[in-house]
């Protein structure tokens, strides 16, 4: 192929490659999640990639095509299908069309990669993994309660320590119940408050001023683009904002001044309700934190706070998220809080969607990267990995059949290096590549081996095998030169030949060398 029409290797806008240190980091992440889920007693769900689009329901913004906001194609029926953009909508699926199965309430966790067809920038990728817990058929606080604990549970159990988060709780229902007060409720304002939520949401990046415009005339970014706003007057932004501001001026504020708020933040909510909706939710709330402080929760851990909201349309009652208070810099060189790792809330209607009974879920969400991302900035020792087992590489001399089929039953003899408990004590591969002998030496020191086995045709004649130790050679350039014996002495150690039968215990000489 001539250079201009060969392939461009360029990787999708929005999506990235993991290599294997941040792999082994997210699985050691994942287990701990794990371990703290079933320690509460939920058990293992997996779903597909893969769900009807109408399965997993409208509601995301942009509603107008099948696949705006997801990524979606047709199938030979001419069904569309979607990519799943979070882990919820499937789980209702599944609960739905397994219900007389499951017990009830049915408590899972699952882990998996979810997909957004949106606008990626920093931070924000159009692929991303998230581990959910979720309590289906339990209507009481007490379900919100206990994931509220859970969320609190899985930082500490991955390495954030009190003090450096805090578990917010707001409702939808409260929020309706300011949104009526503003005249937006009723079925025909529910675009309308979509925007006024999503505006709400936006402030750790656009700050008070950026909601305002967006609760109003909308707002200009830096980029030239123009985000329309909803559209509302003066005296209703100021009239929602009223128990909110506030509570996001405080977001600034040292733990212990936040604390000393808190209670300022609860007054100035109860002096602003002004309709059933937004009195029961205000009681479910405290209700909810009542039963999180007496499990030994205080709110420097889980408290209410109005200017929570969850981006999703379909949370009911209860909202949560996690956020991270500990101060990190940003791409511009500015120190910011880290913010939220983890969210959810309650879904009552989700279930329902598929039954003719409502069914009541809640549930919450760790966005993976989002809290590997943390883990390193506070230099978790659960990202401390540990080492791998120590490599072999055995090198390909000679080329015929034959000789290939004895380098490979070197290698079968050395993976079976066992220890006293049974366990593996090394990785060993063969060469595979098509270079000579430097670039074999050269190959291994990249995959920092610790030894390699070599046997050219002279060697197996003589029914021998030569075993170069990596590591002592690395360190016979740090021998000064005249100290010829010491240099000989390493040398000899550095590479030495046993017969072929005792291949195993020359390698386990190297091992025991370095262990």
């Amino acid at each position: 192929m001539s250079k201009d029409s060969k392939l461009k290797a360029r990787l999708p806008r929005g999506f990235a490659d993991r290599g294997p240190g941040d792999l082994a980091a997210t699985e050691r992440m994942l287990a701990a999640i794990r371990e703290t889920y079933e320690l509460y007693g939920f058990e293992a769900l997996e779903t597909p990639l893969v769900e009807y689009t109408d399965a997993l329901g409208k509601f995301l913004p942009d509603q107008d095509r099948p696949n705006e906001g997801v990524f979606s194609f047709q199938d030979d029926d001419e069904q569309w299908l979607s990519l799943r953009y979070d882990l919820t909508a499937p789980l209702a699926r599944y609960v739905a069309e397994n219900f007389d199965q499951l017990p009830k309430p049915y408590r899972s966790y699952k882990a998996g990669w979810v997909f957004r067809n949106e606008k990626p920038g920093p931070g924000r990728f159009r692929q991303f993994m998230q581990f959910d817990a979720d309590t289906v058929g339990a209507g009481s606080v007490a379900a919100d309660a206990e994931i509220c604990m859970l969320m609190a549970d899985t930082l500490e159990r991955v390495g954030i320590p009190q003090g450096d988060y805090v578990v917010k709780i707001n409702s939808r229902k409260f929020l309706d119940g300011q949104l009526e007060a503003i005249g937006l409720g009723g079925d025909d304002k529910a675009t309308k408050r979509l925007v006024v939520l999503r505006a709400l949401d936006a402030f750790d990046r656009l700050g008070i001023d950026g909601v305002r415009e967006r609760l109003g005339a909308g707002r200009r970014d830096v980029s030239g683009d123009f985000t329309k706003g909803a559209g509302l007057g003066e005296r209703e932004i100021n009239k929602f904002l009223s128990p909110i501001r506030f509570s996001l001026e405080s977001r600034s504020l040292s733990l212990e001044m936040q604390l000393s708020n808190y209670y300022s933040i609860l007054n100035v909510m109860r002096n602003t309700i002004d309709n059933d909706v937004a009195a029961q939710a205000y009681t479910e709330m405290i209700e909810l934190t009542e039963q999180c402080e007496a499990a030994g929760y205080g709110p420097e851990r889980i408290r209410i706070d109005p200017s929570v909201v969850r981006g999703l349309e379909y949370y009911t009652g209860p909202v949560y998220e996690a956020e991270l208070t500990f101060t990190v810099t940003n791409e511009d060189g500015q120190p910011v809080r880290f913010g939220s790792v983890a969210g959810g809330g309650r879904y009552d209607g989700l279930v329902g969607r598929f039954r003719n009974e409502p069914v009541p879920a809640t549930g919450f969400s760790i966005g993976v990267s989002r809290l590997l991302a943390a883990l390193k900035a506070v230099n978790s020792p659960l990202l401390t990995a540990e080492k791998p087992l120590p490599l072999v590489v055995v090198t390909a001399m000679d080329r015929e059949p034959e000789r290939i089929a004895d380098y490979q039953r070197m290698v079968a003899q050395l993976r079976g290096l066992r220890g006293e408990d049974g366990r593996p004590l090394l990785r060993a591969e063969m060469y595979l590549g098509e270079g000579r002998f430097g670039a074999q030496m050269k190959y291994a020191d990249k995959r920092d081996a610790l030894c390699a086995i070599i046997q050219g045709s002279d060697e197996k004649g003589k029914g021998l095998v030569q075993v170069k130790d990596l590591k002592l050679g690395a360190e016979l350039a740090s021998i000064a030169k005249d100290d010829r014996e010491a240099y000989l002495r390493k040398q000899a150690e550095a590479q030495f030949t046993v017969p072929e039968d005792e291949l195993v215990e020359g390698v386990r000489k190297v091992l025991a060398r370095h262990s």
